[in-house]
């Protein structure tokens, strides 16, 4: 009885730990979240090249999945965590969630996307947090779409505008970082005072903003012709239509656009960390990082990646996006998010 519990206790152990029968790892998890995607050439393209299966652990937003990878910390529940953007970066690592490593493509990636100097984090995408504007909406009523934020506020649009809480919302966040990094204290704190008086409706998240609120989403019902989304969501709305579109039909306000930056590491006390670096080597090579636009709708940080027709004819890449250092995000993100509740909400 002893010897067949003692086996069994074996057999148990090799399985959990993902082996074959030498004992060596055959998979490699992911934590990321909800918004994650990978199309199946390139995943099989992984799983052929590495000899590891590649099982994805979806949890929520990036904050949930971070709120999850931080009860985890030390015994994850994958290899590799993907969604601190600069706006948790400060977080993330605070709490040395992390195994630092280089991987060799990082040459290819620009200084200005590397925010961890000891590389815990590696950046793997960029995407600007932008107002857009329904295009038909304005040109039926024969009015000027804002061009920029000192504009919102003005009562041409009042009733137009839709963003999202930042308390609860990723882009939510960034818009409200981007009026920071605009304004200033207090000047962001009386901008959004004005946007209150001016009828700004505040949701949840971004799918209730984008797709139920805002009127320039193919198939919506929404009213609202101006919301807070992304600089990629012009081409998104172009490659989604259901007919060929030689035109977008929303624009982006640059003057609004916030840097986000993703960034993905090796997850601390990682049962297959040789595996993770494997695979945060093929999120920096050409073929993933080409895939990233049509996937997950972002940019990639690679430099030389050519980007879909789609991304070329109608996407922005705002020149000199809104911006604040990690650590000033980091400082004072919580004390703003009260702050503008206690401005926007009550």
């Amino acid at each position: 009885m002893v010897k067949r519990l003692v086996l069994l206790g074996f057999v148990l152990l090799s399985v959990s730990c993902g082996g074959d029968d030498a004992g060596e790892p055959t998979e490699v998890v992911l934590v990321t979240h909800d918004s994650f995607v990978v199309s199946k050439p390139v995943r099989a393209a992984f799983e052929q090249e590495s000899g590891l299966r590649l099982r994805i652990l979806q949890s929520g937003d990036a904050g949930a999945a971070l709120n999850r990878a931080l009860l985890t910390k030390g015994n994850p529940e994958g290899d590799v965590f993907f969604g601190v953007d600069n706006n948790l970066l400060s977080r993330a690592l605070a709490e040395d969630l992390f195994e630092p490593y280089e991987p060799p493509g990082l040459d290819a990636v620009p200084d200005r996307y590397e925010l961890d100097p000891e590389h815990g984090l590696i950046p793997i995408d960029h995407g600007e947090v932008c107002l857009n504007v329904d295009k038909g909406w304005f040109a039926e009523r024969r009015l000027a779409p804002p061009r920029s934020l000192d504009e919102l506020s003005d009562a041409r649009y009042r009733g137009l505008l839709v963003v999202e809480n930042p308390a609860t919302s990723t882009p939510g966040l960034a818009f409200l970082l981007a009026t920071v990094a605009r304004y200033g204290e207090p000047g962001w704190q009386e901008l959004w005072r004005k946007l209150r008086a001016n009828d700004v409706l505040v949701v949840d998240g971004w799918e209730a903003a984008y797709t139920a609120e805002f009127s320039g989403a193919g198939g919506s019902n929404g009213t609202r012709p101006i919301v807070v989304s992304y600089a990629s969501s012009p081409p998104a709305e172009v490659v989604f239509a259901g007919k060929p579109l030689d035109e977008a039909p929303t624009a982006v306000v640059e003057d609004s656009c916030f840097r986000q930056v993703e960034l993905a590491g090796v997850l601390r006390g990682a049962q297959n960390e040789s595996g993770a670096r494997t695979l945060l080597d093929f999120m920096l090579s050409e073929r993933f990082q080409a895939d990233l636009p049509l996937s997950m709708f972002v940019f990639p940080v690679r430099d030389g990646v050519e980007l879909p027709e789609a991304f070329r004819r109608f996407a922005v890449v705002p020149e000199r996006p809104l911006e604040l250092s990690p650590e000033e995000i980091g400082s004072n993100r919580d004390r703003w998010i009260r702050e503008w509740t206690s401005i926007v909400l009550r």
